[in-house]
């Protein structure tokens, strides 16, 4: 079977932040290829799959990957080596499986998932297909709606806003071009009020804006002063640990 797993190889790369990160390679026998990234926070929350560190501070400041990276090229490899790319979720077991805890801490999730992911991508090659067709099936068609940040604070930015991320969704959008054209207006938009009160506007790790302002709840009070607010419901992300709050604009 061509689409059995030929190869799985592991790298320490840098994120957007220059922090190290854990990336994954998965090759097939017919050669299709698959190459991931997994993604990393600012902040973790209590209940998040853990993200596996060497704690070596001579190195990144203790945030280096290489313990992940060689569980990567060596028994997650072995586990994999002659499996079928195609069949994800026999994949996906075997990786939950050979970790054995509950929240991936012994190979750690970012290893899990950048082998998951690249394992997606060299099978959606192989079947010469797009990854979401490959994942969701020939009648694949919906895309969520968008969700934009607008405003940082938190672990996120260098300003007094105890809340991460204030998000918006465009409930009344037909289409998701439609919703991230209403969230691009909204964004430039809250740009201009911001620097008509004399606030500034540069942003914070995720693209929000940053600002100074007195409170959580007057930066909500601002959100819902825009004008285009009314067919947008806004997600108050709190701390990693709290949730959210569903507020309409």
């Amino acid at each position: 079977m061509n689409t059995k797993i030929s190869k799985v190889e592991g790298f320490e790369l840098l994120d957007s932040r220059s922090n190290p990160t854990v990336a994954a390679r998965v090759t097939l026998k017919d050669g299709s290829t698959g190459f991931a990234i997994a993604p990393s926070g600012a902040s973790t929350g209590e209940f998040e799959a853990h993200e596996k560190r060497d704690g070596d501070n001579s190195r990144y400041n203790g945030k280096g990957v290489k313990d992940a990276v060689s569980g990567i090229n060596g028994e997650i490899r072995d586990a994999l080596i002659g499996k079928n790319a195609c069949d994800q979720q026999t994949i996906d077991e075997i990786l939950i499986k050979l970790d054995g805890t509950e929240n991936k801490s012994r190979l750690g999730a970012n290893a899990i998932l950048a082998v998951s992911l690249a394992n997606a991508k060299a099978a959606a090659c192989s079947q010469k297909l797009p990854l979401y067709k490959f994942l969701g099936g020939d009648a694949a068609q919906l895309l969520p709606r968008p969700m934009m940040n607008i405003l940082n604070g938190g672990a996120h930015a260098a300003n007094n806003i105890d809340i991460q991320e204030f998000m918006i969704i465009p409930h009344s959008a037909e289409s998701f071009s439609e919703g991230l054209r209403q969230c691009s207006e909204i964004y430039h938009t809250l740009g201009k009020i911001l620097e008509e009160k004399g606030l500034k506007t540069g942003v914070g790790d995720e693209g929000g804006f940053a600002p100074n302002l007195s409170s959580d709840e007057i930066t909500i009070a601002t959100a819902e002063s825009i004008p285009q607010s009314a067919n947008f419901f806004i997600i108050r992300l709190s701390h990693p640990f709290d949730g959210y709050y569903f507020s309409q604009l």
